[in-house]
């Protein structure tokens, strides 16, 4: 599991500018080096875009789950596919399968923030995405002489600012069909009165996760509400070990990120303005809570028949939500 937080486990510092300037910026987190023991093949990282800047045309080495803040346009080219221009806003999520091509732009005045969030086990390092630009002077072919390929006069890498008049490819409204789910407008996954709402990505709503091989969710918690421990914003965050010792209490704070290894677990609750956070799942998200029999719940815990029945009728999906009474 991995939230975009980044308690004192992920600190701000960790994110490592890769490249940019002159307002836009390309950073990468390094779960190696987090102090949170971290499993897994975890990328993630951070492109954020002023006006008129453009991330130049790029492959990744991973596939990735983008989760935007703010306004744009996105060009995706899939494999033996055309490019599709797609107009995208805050809340929207995009499934980026290997092999996709990609590039960003940000006509407006509002800063374009996208987040990537990625499963790197065929990734050319371990644990970082590596992208591969097809111009600039970092570009694949600027190693070519002239003999061999048109050599691009591009002098920047990865990301550059725009003449304020160059006309870029409108966006077509159809090109967003399958490509693109808006997790603020879809249709809720669970909805608890004073508790929680959560936007599941699936293979219905977004046919491309299929092809990422990652779960991913959307979740918005109310005010004082708890979400329970389960495996897998200044608001509170405990995580649990294997052993059943707390490896983590922390706050949490907006644009944080933290990841959750493997059979850890982890339970928060919401501060009186509540909590929101966009999360991958690496494993199949399944509820052992609903398979255990009554019985064998309220023997394990040693808890009366009826806070037995209490903690089941708080169920939901592979957690437990909380209201704040």
């Amino acid at each position: 599991m991995v939230v975009w937080n980044r308690p004192d486990l992920a600190r701000h510092d960790l994110a490592k500018k890769v490249y940019g300037g002159d307002g836009r910026s390309y950073h990468a987190w390094c779960p190696s080096e987090l102090p949170m023991p971290c499993e897994g093949n975890i990328g993630a990282a951070n492109l954020a875009l002023e006006k008129n800047g453009l991330a130049l045309p790029r492959c990744s080495d991973s596939a990735k789950v983008a989760c935007l803040q703010w306004c744009g346009v996105a060009g995706i080219v899939l494999p033996e596919s055309e490019e599709k221009v797609i107009a995208i806003k805050k809340g929207d999520a995009i499934a980026l399968p290997f092999g996709v091509d990609t590039w960003w732009y940000n006509q407006d005045d509002t800063s374009l923030v996208v987040l990537f969030l990625g499963d790197t086990s065929k990734a050319h390092k371990a644990r970082k995405f590596t992208e591969f630009f097809l111009t600039g002077s970092n570009g694949i072919f600027t190693g070519f002489t002239t003999e061999f390929m048109l050599v691009s006069s591009q002098p920047g890498s990865g990301i550059v600012k725009l003449d304020a008049g160059f006309k870029m490819p409108e966006p077509k409204k159809v090109h967003r069909n399958g490509m693109v789910l808006n997790c603020k407008e879809a249709p809720l996954d669970v909805d608890i009165k004073n508790g929680r709402r959560v936007v599941v990505l699936n293979t219905h709503n977004l046919p491309l996760v299929s092809q990422v091989g990652l779960g991913a969710d959307l979740v918005r918690l109310d005010g004082s509400a708890m979400c329970s421990p389960g495996f897998s914003c200044d608001s509170a965050l405990q995580v649990v070990g294997v052993d059943g010792k707390r490896v983590l209490e922390t706050t949490v704070k907006a644009e944080n990120l933290f990841i959750v290894p493997r059979f850890f677990v982890v339970s928060k609750i919401a501060d009186p303005d509540g909590m929101a956070w966009f999360s991958i799942i690496t494993t199949p998200k399944t509820s052992v809570w609903k398979a255990l029999s009554p019985e064998v719940l309220q023997a394990s815990f040693n808890v009366p028949q009826d806070v037995e029945k209490a903690f089941r009728s708080k169920r939901m999906d592979s957690e437990i939500l909380f209201s704040p009474n």
